[in-house]
């Protein structure tokens, strides 16, 4: 006779199921906490769909900038008066829907003297060269605010010295033109529009291409926390097996036991 699984003991019982518990209350609260970030990121692109296709507004001021952040402020529609310095023209390399090529970073100097760096927009890279000026003093800009981006591209760092630049930061691209009252942020320019008050809008009809910004948030939220809560479902069923096996094998152990008296009593009837 094959003898019957010794059940465990009341303490490994216990410390089991202990641990299965935290486990499952760890996977558990993981994917809450991917349903609470989900709800965020939702509310986000709600306030940044909002900021996109509302009307323009002043561009934050000199007494605005320290309190700018991603946030509260990106892909604000802004509007800015001033006039464009395109000798100190910055070509950032961009990878857009048109292709590869480079965007057009303009400092933009305001009234003030304050100066707002601008992506003017796209141009391929035989278009790069070509030099842009125009013969007014007073531009209108309009686009959607941007948080600078230091450091560079992905495996790329931006080059100042030999003018080579893989991202949009402000601050390198300020610092390499000797510019100073520079905002933190930069603009992108919408696309081309016709003539404000007689004043000429800064996107020239066709280069630099201007418009070209990308909406995108990564919303993996909701799969986050399906897969956690599956997780913590499958800790759930591991236990219920468990113990069904450990239940089943006390039952066996118990009805061996009974058994192996019964034969011994009526063994000892035979004798």
């Amino acid at each position: 006779m094959i003898p019957a699984p010794r059940p465990r003991s009341a303490a490994t019982r216990l410390a089991l199921m202990v641990c299965a518990a935290l486990v499952f209350t760890g996977f558990f609260a993981l994917g809450t906490w991917q349903l609470k970030r989900l709800q965020w990121k939702l509310d986000l692109i709600a306030r940044v769909e909002q900021r996109v296709h509302a009307p323009a507004v002043a561009a934050p001021g000199r007494d605005s900038w320290p309190q700018i952040n991603a946030e509260s402020d990106e892909y604000r529609h802004v509007r800015l008066i001033g006039t464009f310095l395109y000798e100190l023209t910055t070509q950032v390399q961009a990878s857009t829907e048109l292709g590869s090529g480079f965007w057009q970073m303009t400092p933009l100097l305001t009234a003030d003297g304050s100066v707002v760096l601008v992506n003017r927009g796209f141009v391929t890279t035989k278009e790069r060269e070509r030099v842009e000026s125009a013969g007014f003093s007073v531009a209108v800009v309009t686009g959607l605010l941007r948080i600078s981006e230091p450091g560079g591209g992905y495996l790329r760092s931006n080059d100042p010295a030999a003018d080579r630049w893989y991202s949009r930061d402000v601050q390198a691209i300020a610092a390499a033109r000797g510019l100073s009252q520079v905002a933190p942020y930069f603009v992108d320019a919408d696309a081309a529009k016709a003539p404000v008050d007689g004043a000429v809008v800064a996107s020239p009809s066709t280069h630099p291409i201007g418009g070209l910004t990308v909406i995108a948030f990564h919303n993996n939220h909701l799969v986050y926390a399906l897969t956690w809560y599956a997780l913590a479902l499958m800790v759930a069923g591991a236990c219920f097996w468990v113990v069904r096996e450990e239940r089943r094998s006390r039952r066996r152990g118990a009805d061996t036991r009974v058994n192996g008296i019964d034969q011994e009593s009526e063994d000892g009837r035979q004798n």
